[in-house]
């Protein structure tokens, strides 16, 4: 008697893609407008005669804000649903957006950067949520590769839309060009993507949960953008004031009776834990790369913005091939194999930057990061799909909240660390600018040995299918 032959995964079809295609755009919005911004600053210093590590809280604010926002974003799904809220996020940051444009100083810009960095933080997590509930588990895996590479592409092409609004529009276009893609996201989504209900299950919003998690992470984040400005004292707080609050958060997750914000039990049930170490580490290694590169670009070798991105778009092309082949294979391969196979690429992309100080020529830099884009494409879909097709889908919301959230603290805690190392680096090299960049980048390795580490206990077969 021969064996029971498992059925081919189920087709995505055309409707499935059409909803992926319009919840994509909230995060595509969100993710690309963490970065577009990044080659402004210096505009924004003019226009508000303010000094660099003022306006650099315009960037700052956005990204604790978002940090914020993310451990929410399961418990608003479960009790308004996932469509309410998700359309609920895109009105916020389109406010916050129009807010920006309109801001008549430094600290007002700020202020509106909160409130856009509020609906930015729920639009990934609850599109995520929202995309899976409704292609179910059985195609999940293929979809999610889909969508997963938008936070990939969004950091690449960032430094390029804003380099090419400032050449022929004023500031304010930076935050205006989220509208007509904001519009378009809801007015598709209202008319084509299911409304999803709630949970059945009521459960209380935990507060104490949230007075510990979201401004924990803000304020280390806050601590670690401290240290790399040299502000000893307000660094040395933030640092073991958000590490004492993340502390009493897990032990208030581990003990409450309730349903936690974020619960620390998951991390501890495989897959999930290895799972999340692999998107944090991503998250630093995606998110810190993309901080460094354009920085040594235009303070190593005098390029422009917009030079800076050309330079930085074969990672992004690379993460599209990557996409791809992952989208073909995600069902057939384990994730172990995947997930390693593009762990061992980002290292071999990243290993010519740690020559900096060699001067190395732009065909190796883009090779390397054409290397990089496909191996990041490898990671972060197998990942999310490991998680969603064996959860029930009641869970969904807040599994998805708990992955951003890791990526999102992943791609901030790295950055800042990252931006600690290159400020030491420079002070021990400063005439020497590429090699203190080249010794920055041997810690975007380690956390690459670290994703490693994690990945080796993924599940060696692939998601079984009904």
């Amino acid at each position: 008697m021969t064996g029971a032959v498992a059925p081919p995964p189920e087709r995505v079809d055309g409707d499935l893609l059409r909803i992926a295609f319009i919840l994509v755009l909230g995060t595509f919005m969100a993710t690309l407008d963490a970065t577009i911004v990044s080659v402004g600053i210096d505009s924004l210093t003019k226009e508000f005669d303010a000094s660099v590590a003022d306006i650099q809280w315009v960037s700052t604010a956005y990204l604790l804000a978002v940090v914020g926002a993310v451990p929410a974003s399961g418990w608003l799904a479960d009790r308004f649903g996932g469509r309410r809220v998700w359309l609920t996020a895109v009105g916020v940051f389109l406010l916050g957006s129009l807010l920006c444009a309109l801001a008549w100083s430094a600290a007002a810009l700020i202020v509106f950067r909160v409130i856009q960095g509020l609906g930015g933080g729920l639009l990934p997590a609850t599109g995520q949520a929202l995309l899976a509930r409704i292609a179910g588990r059985h195609r999940t895996g293929r979809v999610i590769s889909v969508v997963a590479v938008v936070p990939l592409l969004s950091p690449v092409f960032g430094p390029l839309v804003g380099g090419a609004l400032l050449g022929v529009a004023s500031w304010p276009w930076l935050f205006l060009v989220n509208l007509p893609i904001g519009l378009v996201a809801a007015a598709l989504a209202r008319r084509y993507v299911p409304d999803v209900p709630p949970s059945p299950r009521r459960t209380a919003f935990d507060l104490r949960g949230a007075a510990l998690l979201s401004p924990g992470l803000a304020v280390l984040v806050y601590g670690l953008t401290e240290v790399a400005h040299g502000r000893t004292l307000p660094a040395v707080v933030g640092v073991v004031a958000g590490l004492a609050m993340l502390a009493a958060f897990t032990v208030h997750g581990l003990r409450t009776a309730g349903t936690p914000l974020v619960d620390p039990r998951l991390f501890a049930r495989p897959p999930f834990g290895a799972a999340a170490l692999a998107l944090l580490v991503l998250g630093a290694s995606v998110f810190g790369t993309t901080f460094l590169l354009p920085l040594y670009f235009q303070t190593g070798r005098g390029l422009t913005p917009w030079e800076a991105g050309l330079l930085l778009a074969p990672q992004g092309l690379g993460a599209a091939a990557g996409s791809v082949l992952v989208n073909r294979t995600i069902d057939t391969v384990a994730p172990r194999t995947l997930v390693v196979t593009g762990i061992v690429l980002i290292v071999a992309g990243t290993v010519p930057f740690t020559r900096l100080g060699h001067a190395p020529p732009d065909a190796v830099i883009i090779a390397a990061l054409a290397v990089r884009g496909i191996g990041m494409a490898m990671i972060g879909a197998p990942v999310m799909n490991i998680v969603y097709s064996r959860i029930e889908p009641e869970h969904l919301p807040r599994a998805s909240g708990a992955l951003n959230l890791l990526n999102t603290v992943g791609g901030s805690v790295g950055t800042a660390a990252l931006a600690v190392v290159l400020q030491n680096r420079l002070s021990a090299r400063p005439t020497d600018i590429s090699s203190a960049f080249g010794d920055t980048f041997w810690w975007v390795l380690a956390f690459c040995l670290l994703a490693a580490a994690g990945a080796t206990r993924l599940p060696r077969t692939r998601p079984k299918r009904a």
